[in-house]
């Protein structure tokens, strides 16, 4: 074989090998970055599951504290705590398709003003006063029903007789206000009187303030 096709020959192979390498390059290429991806997806995964460990452990204080400071009521069984949300029989407060507070009421909410006020400006939270009834409709005649148009008028002027009479026991306006559900969010069957009993009430639940007013609040 002449040096000439011998020549030839190695040229000929020469793109082969090239080709080979350019191919192993861009494999080696994708597989970095996938293998960037992944780390970068782990990272991420890793960031969101301790930021959800941090917000599990700062409701889990902030549900110890509220208990804390409600421990008096709690444990005389005059209110209840579910989920950060302190609730209070409607017949505690109010006699039947009434706004006015009994006097058994009115000595429940100054028991709970004072530790309220403490919690929600030590945490820098503000309070919802919430009004529910059961779904029976308004009826004229005693116990003041005739005053209402419906059950959501009726659970927000509670709500507003709420609020009120924390705001007289100390709670700043601005950490208070109402908020009325009528009879949505029932909690048992409006198929009963037992039901409908539990479905009377009032709930209290601290909550974070606006974005925009914390920024502002000192």
């Amino acid at each position: 074989m002449s040096g000439d096709a011998l020549d030839d020959g190695l040229e000929g192979s020469v793109p082969v090998w090239a080709a080979f390498g350019d191919l192993m390059a861009g494999a080696l290429g994708a597989f970095a970055l996938i293998l960037v991806a992944a780390l970068g997806m782990q990272m991420e995964l890793a960031e969101r599951l301790r930021t959800e460990q941090a917000q599990r452990a700062e409701q889990a204080q902030r549900l110890v504290s509220l208990e804390q400071a409600l421990a008096g009521p709690l444990a005389a069984g005059r209110v209840t705590l579910a989920h950060g949300r302190i609730g209070i029989s409607g017949s505690v407060l109010f006699a039947f398709n009434s706004d006015e507070l009994q006097p058994e009421g009115r000595q429940l909410l100054h028991s709970l003003a004072g530790p309220l006020a403490a919690y929600l400006q030590q945490r820098g939270e503000i309070l919802m006063v919430s009004g529910f009834t059961d779904d029976r409709p308004m009826r004229g005649g005693a116990g003041g029903a005739a005053r209402f148009a419906d059950n959501w008028e009726l659970s927000a002027q509670r709500a507003l007789t709420v609020t009120r009479a924390l705001i007289d026991e100390g709670i700043p306006s601005s950490a208070v206000f109402a908020a009325a559900f009528g009879a949505e969010q029932a909690v048992a069957s409006n198929h009963d009187p037992a039901g409908r009993a539990l479905n009377r009430r009032v709930e209290m639940a601290p909550m974070a303030r606006p974005a925009r007013e914390a920024t502002a609040s000192p």
